[in-house]
């Protein structure tokens, strides 16, 4: 019988929209205080894929990439998501909005694929906890990715690829050096 081996550390990664500047800045001073510096954040992206956020959060909607400086263990992402949904409130609440300001979507590389956490339960989803889900979104190769049929658009994008490639070089240096 073969025995569990621990989980490798992975590269906790969060994706933030949002259509004001103010709303960017308080999420990420609110995410390094919960887990850790960043190592590298992404350009500033148009989210303009759908517009399944526009009830709640208005027009001209913008996605950028945080990639923090620690590791965690992959077990944690459950948790990390529980923690971002209340963040979502609480900055709503610091800006003195009457809507919801952004959205928090966080997530992990490992050396082989992306995987992000969600609420959204559909068929290819894996259940972690209390309604949260692993969705797993890229695969790695040495030098590209692979989409897979439920790749959301965005995450289908060069310059999405461009930014992962870099965080993902930047995640093996880390586990070369531990």
């Amino acid at each position: 019988m073969a025995e569990p081996v621990p989980f490798s550390l992975v590269k906790l990664i969060c994706g933030i929209i949002a259509s004001k500047d103010a709303s960017f800045i308080k999420a990420e001073e609110r995410l390094v205080q919960l887990f850790s510096p960043v190592d590298i954040i992404s350009p500033i992206f148009i989210f303009n894929y759908t517009d399944y956020y526009e009830k709640q959060m208005g027009k001209n909607l913008k996605r950028k990439f945080l990639s923090f400086a620690d590791l965690i263990s992959p077990e944690k992402l459950g948790e990390i998501k529980l923690r971002t949904n209340e963040l979502e409130e609480e900055i709503r609440e610091e800006l003195k909005e009457g809507r919801r300001v952004v959205n928090l979507d966080p997530g992990y590389l490992t050396q082989s694929a992306l995987i992000m956490a969600t609420a959204k339960d559909f068929a290819h989803r894996v259940p972690l906890q209390q309604g949260i889900y692993a969705h797993l979104e890229l695969l790695f190769s040495k030098k590209s990715f692979k989409t897979l049929d439920w790749t959301y658009p965005d995450y289908r994008t060069e310059e999405y690829h461009k930014f992962f490639m870099e965080v993902r070089r930047i995640y093996l240096s880390q586990l070369a050096n531990l």
